[in-house]
């Protein structure tokens, strides 16, 4: 019997305002609150709510035996909490089937994991502490940003208590090999890893309502078909794809929806399939062999690599400046320092300032808010450079530094106090004072006739 698991995944990032080299050092605001609500209501509207309503109805349908998993980075649950509580709400209901695992990963959806083990660490646990919160249950299961994966990432996974990670099943790692097996990390093989079957998964994701593929239109029937039809030594099928697919990537017209609806029936009548979660795989399954991947893949074009992100000179520049921070960053305790540490440290950010506009650039284009890659690399720069000027005041660079810091502090201080006393002084009416007022009222009145 082959098992199915299906894996999609939510994120939004906070997207910057047009931040101009005039506004650095005077306004510390970044972000684009119109466009960020926008985008994430439309999508709310059109992919989450609808989809998560589908499935739902799939699980009580089909009594627990269609389980699916998600991972939500916690940008994107910051902003269902801003802008869709309901959507938050909705996985509650899905949490509370028993039926839905939720996924680790970074909380800012960020590339930390290639830089810090211990800034990569925290943001994991506090991405699994607000999973938690929300839905009440402790992820097992790790699934990195844009699914980047290599022996070494994966081994800090395993150093953290993860029992398993998702990544892509690229042909350049696994060569002759399937990814439609369970496999172990080189280095520690206590970390099982489930390898996407990218093929299957861009049928739906990309292709679906593509007329001019040679296998349009795509039926549920035909995909499961084609899933039953696999060698029968194939153990799982890893089909993971953005959550976006459904109503945004691949509009409601297209029949995508119905598609969703129609899979689970299609699929749990066929009885050499079944679905489960990433967990209950690891658990029922042995791993055929370790897979080694001594360079950082990930699931992102045709290259799966991270030159979606750090290919050219601009991203480089910006990724390396941003992390030169780090160690002052965690000296910080400043909230909103911090805060706006963890925005900018979004994927998203670096995604923008690509250049392969000529392989996969209609993927590239896709909710980005900039006309070029060099207009969002400047954009960047900009808030990076106003954002280390105020980490300078707060945690200065060297003694020369803290000097400077010092006496802007003290300037600070008595610019307040000034701006306190004038605003006192406008509130404050002037009155007379008491000693003249009696002087004048006991003067005694001189008569003229006296003064003669």
């Amino acid at each position: 019997m082959k098992t199915i698991c299906l894996y999609f995944q939510l994120h939004q990032p906070f997207r910057f305002r047009r931040y101009r080299f005039f506004d650095i050092g005077n306004d510390h605001y970044y972000y684009d609150d119109y466009a960020n609500e926008t985008i994430l209501r439309k999508v709310a509207d059109n992919c989450y709510l609808p989809a998560n309503k589908v499935i739902l109805e799939a699980i009580k349908k089909h009594k627990g035996k269609f389980r699916v998993a998600f991972s939500l980075s916690g940008i994107a649950i910051e902003q269902f909490l801003l802008y869709a509580p309901e959507v938050i709400q909705s996985f509650k209901e899905l949490a509370d089937t028993g039926c839905v695992e939720f996924l680790s990963e970074t909380y800012s959806h960020s590339l930390v994991s290639l830089k810090s083990k211990e800034a990569f660490q925290h943001q994991v646990e506090k991405h699994d502490n607000l999973i938690e919160k929300y839905f009440g249950m402790k992820p097992s299961v790790f699934r990195n940003t844009e699914m980047i994966y290599s022996d070494e990432i994966g081994s800090m996974v395993a150093d953290m208590g993860f029992k398993a990670i998702l990544t892509e099943g690229a042909k350049h790692v696994l060569g002759w090999k399937s990814p439609n097996f369970m496999y172990t990390n080189a280095i520690n093989p206590r970390l099982k890893v489930l390898m996407r079957n990218f093929k299957l998964s861009d049928d739906l994701s990309f292709r679906f309502s593509n007329h001019a593929w040679s296998e349009f239109p795509l039926t549920a029937d035909k995909y499961a078909g084609w899933i039953s039809k696999l060698d029968p030594k194939e153990e799982i099928v890893n089909i993971f794809m953005d959550y976006e697919t459904f109503g945004e990537h691949q509009k409601a017209s297209s029949g995508i929806f119905d598609f969703l609806k129609e899979f689970p029936n299609v699929a749990l009548k066929n009885k050499l399939l079944k679905f489960d979660t990433p967990s209950s795989v690891v658990d029922a399954l042995q791993p055929v062999s370790s897979v080694h991947v001594l360079y950082p893949i990930s699931w992102a074009d045709e290259e799966r690599d991270l030159s979606a992100w750090l290919g050219n000179e601009l991203q480089e520049e910006a990724f390396n400046k941003l992390y030169a921070l780090q160690s002052r960053v965690e000296k910080c305790n400043d909230p909103e320092i911090l805060k706006d540490w963890e925005y900018l440290q979004i994927s998203d950010h670096f995604y923008y300032m690509c250049t392969k506009f000529f392989s996969d650039g209609e993927v590239h284009m896709y909710f980005n808010p900039y006309a070029s890659p060099y207009e969002a690399f400047i954009n960047y720069m900009n808030v990076l450079s106003d954002f280390t000027l105020r980490l300078d005041k707060v945690v200065p660079e060297n003694e020369m530094e803290r000097q400077i810091s010092t006496f802007q502090r003290m300037l600070d201080e008595k610019e307040q106090k000034i701006k306190k006393l004038e605003a006192e002084l406008k509130i404050k009416p002037v009155r007379k004072s008491p000693e003249k007022s009696t002087q004048l009222a006991e003067k005694p009145k001189v008569s003229r006739k006296k003064r003669d």
